[in-house]
C-alpha cells in the first residue's frame, strides 16, 4: 500500500511564493516518475510538472520559469517551488506517483492553493 500526502499550501498574494511537497510512504519501486498536477473550479485536471527518477524535468507552459519541481528520493518526498505566483495559480494541487515497472499509478489527497489579487 502506498501513500502521498501533500503538504504546503495556503493563502498567498499574487507575486508570492509557496512551497509544497508531497512524500510518499509504502512499498515504491525506486524507478518512478512524480507529478504534480492541479485543477481549478471548473476546470479540468492539468499536469503541471514531471520528475522522473533519474531527475529529468518537464512543465507546463503556463508554469515554466515559475515553478520548480525537485525529488528527495532517499525521503521519497517530491517538491514544487511555487514563485512570482498568480490568481489563475489557483487551484488543488495534487502529487502522483507512477511505478514504471508496473504502470501503477497513486494520487495523493490534494492541498488547496490560493493566490489572491
Amino acid at each position: 500500500q502506498v501513500q502521498l500526502v501533500e503538504s504546503g499550501g495556503g493563502l498567498v498574494q499574487a507575486g508570492g511564493s509557496l512551497r509544497l511537497s508531497c512524500a510518499a510512504s509504502g512499498s515504491i519501486a525506486s524507478i518512478n516518475t512524480r507529478d504534480w498536477y492541479r485543477q481549478a473550479p471548473g476546470k479540468q485536471r492539468e499536469l503541471v510538472a514531471s520528475i522522473t527518477s533519474g531527475g529529468s524535468t518537464s512543465y507546463a507552459d503556463s508554469v515554466k520559469g515559475r515553478f520548480t519541481i525537485s525529488r528527495d528520493n532517499a525521503k521519497n518526498t517530491v517538491y514544487l517551488q511555487m514563485n512570482s505566483l498568480k490568481p489563475e495559480d489557483t487551484a488543488v494541487y495534487y502529487c502522483r506517483l507512477t511505478m514504471l515497472t508496473t504502470r501503477s499509478l497513486y494520487w495523493g489527497q490534494g492541498t488547496q492553493v490560493t493566490v489572491s489579487s
